[in-house]
């Protein structure tokens, strides 16, 4: 798989990522990370979390990933194709405000994408959504329906999902992200907040198809 610091580029295999996450105690993972500014705020405040963040366009990383710490990994790859070398590491898994493909995956429950999130998901691992309103108009959808619609898909994956928590302006400026930042200072700030667990027999079944799939 292919990472990036700064204006280069690396590959790396999974004998070099699991040695370089050795001695962290959780992995988080965010998907479609954008400029990277969550990745990479998550890696200098929790020192014991190793931080990598995803994003097909190697432009949107460039600047935050020159200095990132040690603990933070950018690579570059689609949503809907997640590097099988990151299978079953991720204790906490983010897609922060998302919007394009990303957006319309989650909305169709595109079986690339939620099966690609299954497959990085340790047992009893975390997945947290944030939605904003105006991305969501840009779908086709309200706040409220389109929620919805991405609780509905995330549920018949597998996935336990409690109901969504309103962000207002505090809680968008508290939270480390270009685009919670841009929200909770313009014209359009309503967002929602969604938590999801996985099943333990969806990781089950997700742990045998991978499996099955090396071994033919």
């Amino acid at each position: 798989m292919e990472g990036i610091r700064g204006t280069s580029g690396f590959m790396i295999d999974a004998a070099t990522l699991t040695r370089r996450i050795a001695d962290y105690r959780e992995i988080l993972i965010d998907i479609g990370t954008g400029d990277g500014r969550y990745v990479k705020h998550v890696a200098r405040t929790s020192p014991a979390c190793f931080a990598i963040g995803i994003d097909a366009c190697r432009e949107n990383v460039r600047r935050t990933s020159r200095t990132a710490p040690d603990n933070a990994l950018y690579l570059i790859a689609n949503a809907l194709a997640l590097p099988h070398e990151l299978h079953r590491l991720a204790a906490r898994i983010t897609i922060n405000f998302p919007w394009g493909s990303l957006l319309e995956g989650l909305l169709a429950g595109d079986a690339a994408l939620l099966g690609g999130i299954s497959a990085i998901a340790r047992p009893g691992a975390a997945l947290e959504v944030r939605l904003n309103g105006g991305a969501l108009d840009e779908a086709g959808w309200s706040l409220e329906a389109g929620c919805e619609q991405v609780r509905r898909m995330l549920r018949d994956s597998g996935f336990v999902v409690v109901p969504p928590q309103p962000l207002d302006v505090q809680a968008l400026r508290a939270c480390p992200t270009t685009w919670a930042q841009r929200l909770a200072f313009g014209r359009d700030p309503r967002a929602l907040y969604l938590r999801a667990r996985l099943a333990q027999l969806q990781i089950a079944d997700c742990r045998l198809q991978i499996a099955h799939s090396e071994h033919s």
